[in-house]
Order: structure tokens, then C-alpha cells, then sequence
């Protein structure tokens, strides 16, 4: 599924979605941000601000300015802790006195399995992960945060990210990095686990939604075909690297230059992380095992 071409809004200038509802482009675009990170702005009197994003003085100025006569932000919410979301959430609160409201700092909600890759010595893959994260206020699954003329629900979507939330507002859903407007989201161990994601994806399939508002691109204005596609599309890969194993053992890494053989080379670390996180996953399932201990670098085959 490819991203819309004519996605490409004005950094740094407010667009109303729906009534309460605001996105503003950071002005990050990149080949793993697409055009820009969306923060969006919601409310008419009492306003939150979610995915304040990158720690950009245009990018502050530019939410700030957003603030309507009548209006304050009361709330800044932090969907997940990757440098393109976060690290603008404390200058921004500094300046207008708002609490800032997360599931936790970066490790937390971080996978039995992922812990254990940690302990072994496996490190970040480069995703750009905020590691002075500190949120004022924690969220839990299921909390409710409310002002006079908006709810929004809190549904935790790890796999991209441990600490990853979605927000819900009625029928519509803040789902930042999860689904994106524009790609498939990166799954890239050991900050992020695939099991979770498809379990994550599995729980949004449960509601009927109308739109989803993503942390990059476009509004996602069919998201039960989007949550299927980005399925399917998992599925997919799966088979790839279940066919490749088939003929023979390998790593993630041969896997990944088998598999995604037109991905340009700077991209290929991610597909390899990628890549094995569907490994993890398979060992999880009992589909593979690995030829030794399971490591980034370690080779895998179909179990016997």
C-alpha cells in the first residue's frame, strides 16, 4: 500500500480534521518519517497536544501559536518515546505549564523475550530512541483522559514500541506509529516485538473505527482495510522467510538481502531488524529455532 502523493502539507500550519480536531507537520521529513511527523491538537478550550514530536524551536513556535485566544493546553500526551515523537514534550511543557502524560519512560513495556535479548548484550538498532523520556504522568490501559469537550481512551499497542499507545476519541483512533498513513510500521528488536504488534493489531480489529489519524501521513479514511492489509502484509513476509528457510538455514541478514532485494542499502539494517522480528516471533511460535542461541547475528532453520 502506497503512500498518497498528494499528502504534503505545510509545516508548522494547523489543519482542522474534524471540529476539535488539529494536525500540525513537524518539519523532520526523512525516509523513516515520511513527510514529517503529525502533532495533533485537540479540543476547543482545553487542549491536548499529542505527539508534541521532534526538539525543533520552528516545531514549538509553531504549537504554540496554534493556541487560540480562549484556549490553553492542558494536556501534552506522548504516544510512545522514538526521538521524532518526544523529546519537544518537556521544552513545550516548560512553556505553558502542562502536564505531560505517557505509559511510561522508553523500556517500559518492553517483552519478556526482548528483555532477555537485552540482558544478552542485544542493542537498539538505530530507531532513535529518547532515552531521557520522563513522563509527569502515567497512563494505564484503559484510562480515560477528559477535559470539558473531549475524551480520549487509552489503549496500549505495543510492538513498535513497548510504551506505544493508541488514543481513541470516539470512533476515531490516534495511532501514531502503529498504523501509519504512509508504510507499514518498523518492528525493530529489542525495542520492538512482533508478537505484540500482531496482538496489538488483533485488538484494534475488535472495534469498528472510522478513522484512524496516524503519526505520519495521511488520515487513514478506511482503517479496517488498512489493520488488514498491514495483516496480510506481515503474513506475508512470514511466508517469505518460512520459503528461504526451507531451502536452507540463514540469518536475518541474508534473509533480509533475499527478501527485500529492492530496498535501497541504507534502508537494509532496518529490514533486517525487521526480518528478525519475525524471527523471534517464528521461535516463539515454534515454527523455527535458531542454530544455537537466539541472537541478531545467529542463524535459523525450520524446526524439526
Amino acid at each position: 500500500m502506497q503512500a498518497p502523493d498528494d499528502f504534503n502539507p505545510t509545516p508548522g500550519v494547523p489543519e482542522e480534521l474534524q471540529p476539535g480536531v488539529r494536525r500540525l507537520l513537524a518539519p523532520n521529513p526523512s525516509p523513516m518519517t515520511y513527510r514529517g511527523t503529525n502533532t495533533y491538537l485537540v479540543g476547543t478550550r482545553d487542549l491536548a497536544v499529542i505527539d508534541p514530536g521532534p526538539d525543533l524551536d520552528a516545531h514549538l513556535v509553531a504549537i504554540l501559536a496554534s493556541v487560540l485566544p480562549g484556549q490553553r493546553i492542558s494536556h501534552i500526551i506522548v504516544t510512545h518515546s522514538h526521538m521524532d515523537h518526544s523529546p519537544l514534550a518537556r521544552p513545550l511543557a516548560d512553556r505553558c505549564g502542562a502536564p505531560i502524560y505517557a505509559f511510561g519512560p522508553s523500556e517500559t513495556g518492553r517483552s519478556a523475550v526482548m528483555q532477555d535479548l537485552v540482558r544478552a548484550g542485544m542493542r537498539s538498532g538505530g530507531e532513535g530512541i529518547d532515552r531521557d523520556f520522563a513522563p509527569d504522568i502515567l497512563v494505564a490501559d484503559g484510562e480515560t483522559l477528559a477535559a470539558a469537550d473531549w475524551q480520549l481512551e487509552v489503549i496500549h499497542t505495543p510492538g513498535h514500541l513497548g510504551n506505544h499507545i493508541a488514543l481513541a476519541l470516539g470512533d476515531a483512533c490516534f495511532t501514531a506509529d502503529h498504523i501509519m498513513g504512509w508504510a507499514s510500521s518498523l518492528v525493530s528488536p529489542p525495542d520492538g516485538d512482533l508478537t505484540d504488534f500482531m496482538s496489538s493489531c488483533a485488538r484494534l480489529q475488535t472495534r469498528d473505527w472510522r478513522v484512524f489519524y496516524p503519526g505520519h501521513g495521511a488520515a487513514v479514511t478506511a482503517p479496517r482495510e488498512r489493520l488488514d492489509w498491514l495483516i496480510a502484509h506481515r503474513n506475508s513476509r512470514e511466508a517469505d522467510i518460512l520459503t528461504c528457510l526451507g531451502r536452507a538455514p540463514a540469518t536475518a541478514s541474508e534473509l533480509a538481502r533475499e527478501i527485500y532485494k529492492e530496498t535501497p542499502a541504507a534502508l537494509l539494517p532496518a529490514a533486517e531488524r525487521n526480518v528478525f522480528a519475525h524471527l523471534v516471533d517464528l521461535v516463539g511460535r515454534e515454527k523455527i529455532e535458531p542454530c544455537g542461541r537466539l541472537t541478531e547475528t545467529g542463524s535459523f532453520r525450520i524446526r524439526s
